[in-house]
């Protein structure tokens, strides 16, 4: 007796696959083969560059190259992607697409597996969990009009992480890696697959004690550790109508002993690396688990149908210095590093080392836990005879909340020590609950005939956004003084992208879609709007392999974000900032030198992004500061470009990673920019080899800025922060 796991549109797809047997068995005849990921976007370089939008797919060779556990130097290679880096490690990425607000990746589409991965997508899409790049097998960068399958984030893009997948025979992994500033990475990896019965378990820890110097002492590095198992039970493979399930699980706890407090220009100048004595106390400690159960069905050979339940569930708390009081009230970090003169006193307090009245400092406990869940299930239909056609249809359920428990303790400075002197009760600062409840759908019909592919699309979402806030005098949330508010969006998403290829060596790819991003809770704050266009080509001449394109969004209503990690307020409500247009170019080329010598290659690419940004009205807000009509969106670079450089022979590589980021403004303006509103380029240089003993071990080494460049990343949350100076670390690789 046969059993059938149950899956949403089974019926459905069933009655109008057999309605269409007689077209389908011609199509699938003429097909050059069908693939489904379930877990990916596109899955391969050849689906990336035959899309109708701009896309890019980072392999697991790319990834090997370098073994960055830093996920903003892998995604710097990527064009259309900006990065606004913050401790040095990639611990917390700032990620922008195309404009799109970068702090703490809130305006992109986040996915690991295909679901999505921030703590709470659509009640605070603030990434404060990130998923370890160094267990990833690749990453899927998608932008144009097709991400109109993926939410709710459509402005910018998608950015899909694909853990390791279960192997097809048995095989392992082990790397251990040390390097300086005490930094060691193991990784453990073990998987096989029978004829019905596969597993893979991950183990991966890294570390290091940092490379910032805090006055006193102390350790200013992180610890995390990362574990995962993914097991896949599937019928026989001569199966009538072949099934599998697929149960995957992930724990991951960390340890960051990081800081939101920067430095002023003229300590900066002097020792970029020197932490002030006032963030002594400060560590972020965290905790995530992940549930995911996949199931797919195949119930006719032209027809897949995948269906998803997932559980994310993350637990944070961010202690940290969150404003100073010598006897002027509370003053709060930010303010103190933009203006340490006005704020002598303040700045004295946090930095100076002298003795301090008690209670000065205000250290707070960012007491926050995160859920997100649902279930999601979508069904591919390839059919056709002359012409091939998929039809793609999704729907989701999805969940998820955020709830803040905070307090402040006290704290004064004894010693060139900081000693609490107040301790707060949990619960008498931030004492809040938001939650999201969203249905999304939506349909994507791939339509090809000769040398001409199609791709309309239409998007669903019916958002329901709620907060309750029981106030810092009610931390037992008795409901005494409990203030609600709610937010419904009902949207229509529609896109089309189109892809023409005039022979082997040349195509084009265009498209048209509606971006947007949801609103928070408030009423009165609209959701994010835009029309988005681009028009690209990928050309393949003589070997020298490469993709154009130009993009224009255009912003009816742009929503920016208070939060406390952009130098704003931390309440992070949205508000309405009005129409704004990002137009920019994206260039890559690639050529290998000695692509036709079967024991050498001398690859080398080069990737270029140009991001104009406007704003389209005036106003003030305490993120971008006071806007006028034509000023430049803050933190996006209007220049960025990576030149990636290699040889290999069967037994070695080395590889350089050399990459420009253009000056950034820091808050809204045009023209020159002031140095006290400016990150300067930077201009920094990677260096990788690799060298194979045998089949089964291998000796790495890794240099992080070669040149030892000193260089500020940033101005926010608070004061200039420092990039990672030069980092050397070795290693070696078993497999089999």
């Amino acid at each position: 007796m046969k059993v059938y796991f149950s899956s949403l549109f089974v019926v459905l797809a069933m009655v109008f696959a057999n309605a269409q047997q007689t077209t389908i068995q011609d199509s699938i005849n003429n097909l050059n083969s069908i693939k489904l990921r379930s877990n990916s976007l596109f899955g391969s370089k050849f689906e990336a560059q035959n899309s109708t939008g701009s896309s890019y797919f980072l392999s697991a060779k790319d990834l090997a190259k370098f073994q960055y556990t830093d996920v903003n130097r892998a995604l710097l290679t990527v064009p259309g992607v900006n990065i606004t880096e913050e401790d040095g490690f990639g611990l917390r990425p700032n990620i922008s697409l195309r404009g799109t607000q970068a702090e703490r990746s809130a305006k992109i589409t986040l996915m690991e597996d295909g679901v999505l991965i921030a703590p709470a997508p659509y009640s605070a899409p603030a990434a404060y969990y990130f998923p370890n790049v160094a267990r990833m097998e690749a990453i899927e960068v998608l932008k144009g009009s097709s991400q109109v399958q993926y939410g709710p984030f459509t402005t910018g893009g998608a950015i899909n992480f694909v853990s390791t997948n279960i192997p097809n025979e048995l095989k392992g992994y082990a790397k251990m890696n040390f390097g300086n500033y005490n930094s060691r990475q193991t990784q453990l990896r073990v998987g096989d697959s029978g004829e019905q019965l596969g597993y893979v378990v991950e183990y991966l820890n890294f570390n290091s004690d940092g490379f910032k110097s805090l006055d006193g002492g102390g350790n200013t590095g992180f610890d995390r550790n990362d574990y995962s198992a993914k097991v896949r039970y599937s019928t026989k493979a001569d199966a009538d109508v072949y099934q599998s399930l697929t149960l995957k699980l992930q724990y991951s706890e960390g340890l960051d002993n990081e800081t939101y407090l920067g430095l002023t220009e003229t300590d900066f100048e002097n020792d970029p690396y020197r932490r002030y004595l006032g963030s002594a106390e400060d560590f972020i400690k965290t905790e995530h688990d992940q549930i995911q159960l996949t199931h797919l069905i195949q119930p006719a050979k032209n027809l897949f149908i995948t269906t998803t339940a997932y559980s994310n569930n993350f637990a944070r708390n961010w202690y940290k210095l969150d404003y100073v009081n010598t006897g002027n009230g509370n003053v709060g970090i930010a303010s103190i590093l933009r203006d340490p003169a006005t704020n002598q006193n303040e700045f004295l307090a946090l930095s100076s080392g002298a003795d301090t009245a008690d209670d000065v400092l205000g250290v707070k406990a960012n007491n926050r836990s995160y859920y997100g869940r649902g279930i999601q299930s979508k069904a591919n239909l390839f059919f056709g005879s002359k012409t091939r056609s998929e039809l793609e249809v999704g729907l989701r359920y999805h969940k998820d909340q955020e709830d803040r428990y905070q307090h402040v303790d006290l704290y004064a400075v004894e010693n060139n020590r900081l000693a609490l002197t107040s301790p707060g009760s949990p619960g008498t600062d931030a004492n809040r609950i938001s939650e999201a409840s969203a249905i999304a759908a939506h349909a994507l019909y791939k339509f090809t005939t000769g040398k001409l592919t199609i791709t309309p699309g239409l998007r669903y979402e019916n958002i329901k956004l709620t907060r309750d806030n029981y106030g810092s005098a009610d931390p037992q949330r008795t409901g005494s003084e409990l203030s609600s508010r709610e937010n419904n969006i009902d949207i229509f998403i529609p896109g089309v992208g189109a892809f023409y290829k005039f022979d082997n060596s040349i195509s084009m790819f265009g498209g048209i879609h509606k971006g947007f991003s949801p609103p928070g809770s408030a009423p009165d704050v609209d959701a994010e709007e835009s029309v988005n266009y681009e028009l690209g080509t990928r050309f393949n001449l003589a070997g020298i392999r490469g993709e154009t394109t130009v993009f224009f969004n255009d912003y009816s209503n742009l929503l920016g974000s208070d939060l406390a990690a952009a130098g704003g307020g931390g309440t992070t409500d949205q508000f309405n900032a009005g129409a704004a247009n990002v137009a920019g170019l994206e260039f890559s080329l690639n050529y290998d030198f000695l692509e036709m010598n079967n024991s050498w290659s001398l690859p080398v690419s080069v990737n270029y992004t140009f991001t104009d940004t406007q704003f389209r009205n005036a106003f003030d807000s305490d993120v971008y500061g006071e806007v006028e009509i034509g000023d430049e969106i803050p933190y996006i670079a209007q220049n960025q470009f990576n030149i990636l450089a290699g040889v290999s022979h069967n037994s070695f590589d080395v590889n350089l990673n050399a990459r420009f980021v253009g000056a950034m403004r820091t808050i809204a303006g045009q023209g020159s920019i002031a140095s006290s509103n400016k990150v300067d380029s930077n201009f920094i240089v990677d260096l990788s080899g690799r060298y194979h003993v045998n089949n089964y071990l291998s000796i790495t080494a890794n240099i992080i800025n070669i040149l030892d460049n000193e260089y500020a990343v940033s101005r926010q949350p608070a004061g200039l922060r420092p990039g990672h100076p030069f980092g050397i670390n070795a290693g070696i690789v078993a497999q089999f």
